[in-house]
């Protein structure tokens, strides 16, 4: 299992975030929180590109990301090459993000997503294992989209 999570959201998503540091804690994860801590009206990219900035300097360590729906923080992070993020609403598609994907950063909207289903979909996305073979050609295939 993963031993280090950087964790970043907008003000759409600090209450899911709290919920989730504690619950990742409980489990004897380390937890760094890029914030933001309140609710005061922030721009979701910066969060975004604090998280990639993380995720990018230490390949072992996975991210969550979270804004109101989760579509604009998956739509500015995946601007980075290198960064894997998948949006996820429910554990099928955690799991296959992790299996087919090899998503390093999980991304989940706070205004749609509950606390135990967004605890469930973690759980599902950091015990997911990638598939490698045909799957990481279509990876490699991606980068490549990459400028």
């Amino acid at each position: 299992m993963v031993k280090k999570i950087y964790i970043a959201n907008d003000h759409a998503a600090v209450d899911l975030k709290n919920i989730l540091v504690d619950y990742l804690k409980s489990k004897g994860i380390e937890v760094i929180n890029l914030g933001t801590d309140t609710k005061d009206s922030v721009h979701y990219p910066e969060y975004a590109k604090k998280l990639a900035q993380k995720i990018l300097s230490d390949e072992e360590a996975l991210g969550i990301l979270m804004c109101g729906t989760g579509i604009g923080m998956s739509i500015s992070i995946n601007r980075y090459k290198g960064i894997r993020a998948a949006l996820c609403y429910n554990e099928y598609t955690a799991k296959m993000a992790r299996a087919h994907n090899n998503a390093n950063v999980l991304v989940m909207g706070g205004r749609v997503v509950g606390p135990e289903l967004a605890k469930s979909i973690v759980d599902t996305f950091l015990d997911g294992e990638f598939e490698g073979g045909r799957h990481q050609i279509r990876i490699d295939m991606i980068d490549e989209l990459v400028e």
